[in-house]
């Protein structure tokens, strides 16, 4: 059977499926690349951000964390680093196997799965993060509600990633310096420009902070904040998942 031919990235979000389809080959190329990339786009501060959030989690020993979009492991580290057990999660398996390559990752329980279909019991997880992550699944609403099943109650969703500036100077400003850079980096990283232009429109159909937290609410999430970071071109949102009447916790096993 032939290969499908390659998805352009102006039809990459024609619909769920197509995202989906334009995301595992993405993130399959640039698995080698992702640590610069993330240092580079945002100016070194990648890992004070992370930091952050991590810090903002509250985990301590024996908290059950699940990394969504895991990447190469850097969230799942901090975590972990704070006496929790954590599952880290990614659709691409090349992230995981430079994740799992990093010292301590040997520590950390890594999975090849879908943010739209978790492979986890209900309630089975006290915090779930994920770092650049929402903005790049195919059908925001549903990973919110997978986010949701999996949590305990009062669990707590701490997600890091690019804003959508509601100024229009702002905004036009942001997305042609990321599309600028973008292209250049692809062009000398991958020989092909389109590689990270996919940043930039990615954000063009992104809800932004205020949107995505209004997501969140819709999903069940109470308690939504923002955090600004970067004078708002990027943001660390937290939710927690409100007790359900009449529901009881899954087991506390994440084996």
């Amino acid at each position: 059977m032939a290969d499908r031919p390659r998805l352009r990235l102006d039809r990459a979000f024609d619909s769920p499926a197509d995202k989906r389809r334009y995301n595992r080959r993405l993130f399959a190329t640039i698995a080698t690349r992702y640590d610069l990339i993330t240092r580079l786009l945002s100016f070194g501060l990648d890992q004070r951000w992370k930091t952050r959030l991590a810090d903002l989690t509250g985990a301590t020993r024996g908290t059950r964390a699940l990394d969504l979009a895991c990447g190469t492991g850097d969230i799942a580290q901090l975590l972990t680093a704070r006496g929790a057990a954590v599952i880290g999660l990614d659709i691409t398996p090349a992230m995981l196997t430079l994740a799992h390559q990093k010292p301590g990752g040997s520590g950390i329980r890594w999975v090849a799965g879908d943010m739209a279909s978790l492979p986890l019991p209900d309630a089975s997880v006290d915090v779930v993060t994920t770092g650049y992550g929402l903005r790049n699944v195919p059908d925001l609403s549903v990973a919110l509600a997978e986010i949701h099943r999996v949590l305990s109650d009062n669990g707590s969703l701490v997600s890091l990633d690019f804003n959508r500036p509601t100024s229009r100077i702002v905004r036009a400003v942001y997305l042609a310096y990321l599309t600028t850079v973008g292209s250049t980096l692809g062009w000398l990283l991958h020989r092909d420009p389109d590689t990270y232009r996919y940043i930039p429109e990615s954000i063009k159909r992104y809800p932004g902070a205020l949107g995505v937290a209004g997501l969140m609410e819709t999903a069940g999430f109470a308690h939504v904040r923002v955090l600004p970071l970067l004078g708002g071109l990027m943001a660390i949102h937290l939710a927690t998942r409100r007790p359900m009447a009449g529901t009881r916790n899954a087991s506390k096993s994440v084996s």
